[in-house]
């Protein structure tokens, strides 16, 4: 059933400055809650946003006060499906396991805690509001953080803070989720989203090719063996991909000429 809010606005909002496509969680009044409308309209922006050959980077945040409190409890006790429709394969708010080759990055302007935080588990990078906290509530309220918090928690930091972040519920500050590596850059109070699209045309100014192909191998060679041969056939296969295309020849030119190299993505 949809709610006041997604019968007058889409549960998401979607927007292009250069070469970042923005996100924008838009279910203020339920601090970005995520039911069906929101898993849908997120995961349809993604691909919006992947099929873009204009689009280098891919930033997420919340409107209103909040980035995202989780799943939607109103919908869950109605017995409601909050997956995006006809892709469940897409996970949680449409993102959790909804992989694209471009960066991501959270811009967590608010509140965060459960869902919200594997939101940012998720993303690529993270800015967080220096307000905001992260966490896993979910032991709390008898559940478990199964959008991903049990699963890359323990990737992105220390087994065992991730242990008793899980096993606690309770809340870490963006101060102590830097310190960890869980948050790339926090942000003056208020500033989440501009800090976060500063960093995102950092990114965006670079090779297409050379950062699609990188953030592919780092995902893909994670925890893996950097010495067993799949690993390195892996990266001969990018290099193939990045070292014969247009744009790296165009670097060292620009280079040499003194002046902007003009990317072509191929």
């Amino acid at each position: 059933m949809a709610d006041e809010q997604t019968m007058t606005e889409p549960a998401a909002l979607y927007e292009r400055r250069g070469n970042v496509a923005l996100i924008t969680l838009n279910r203020p009044r339920a601090l970005n809650a995520v039911n069906a409308e929101l898993s849908t309209a997120v995961g349809t922006l993604l691909e919006r946003a992947e099929a873009d050959d204009e689009v280098r980077v891919v930033v997420i945040t919340g409107a209103g006060r909040a980035f995202c409190a989780g799943a939607d409890l109103k919908a869950l006790a109605a017995g409601e499906d909050t997956s995006a429709a006809g892709h469940p394969e897409w996970g949680f708010a449409g993102y959790v396991q909804h992989w694209i080759g471009k960066p991501t990055i959270a811009a967590v302007n608010g509140f965060a805690l459960g869902g919200g935080t594997e939101l940012v588990l998720a993303s690529d990078l993270a800015v967080v509001d220096e307000q905001a906290q992260l966490g896993l509530p979910e032991v709390k309220r008898g559940l478990f953080a199964a959008a991903g918090g049990v699963i890359r928690m323990q990737q992105q930091i220390p087994r065992k803070i991730a242990l008793e972040l899980a096993l606690t519920g309770e809340p870490i500050t963006a101060a102590q989720g830097k310190d960890l590596g869980l948050v790339n850059r926090i942000a003056p109070h208020g500033t989440a989203l501009e800090v976060a699209l500063e960093l995102a045309e950092t990114i965006a100014a670079n090779a297409p090719l050379s950062v699609r192909e990188s953030k592919a191998m780092i995902h893909r060679t994670a925890h893996g063996d950097d010495w067993a041969s799949d690993v390195w056939k892996a990266n001969a296969a990018a290099m193939k991909v990045v070292f014969t295309s247009a744009d790296a020849k165009e670097g060292p030119t620009a280079f040499a000429e003194k002046r902007q190299p003009v990317w072509q993505g191929r």
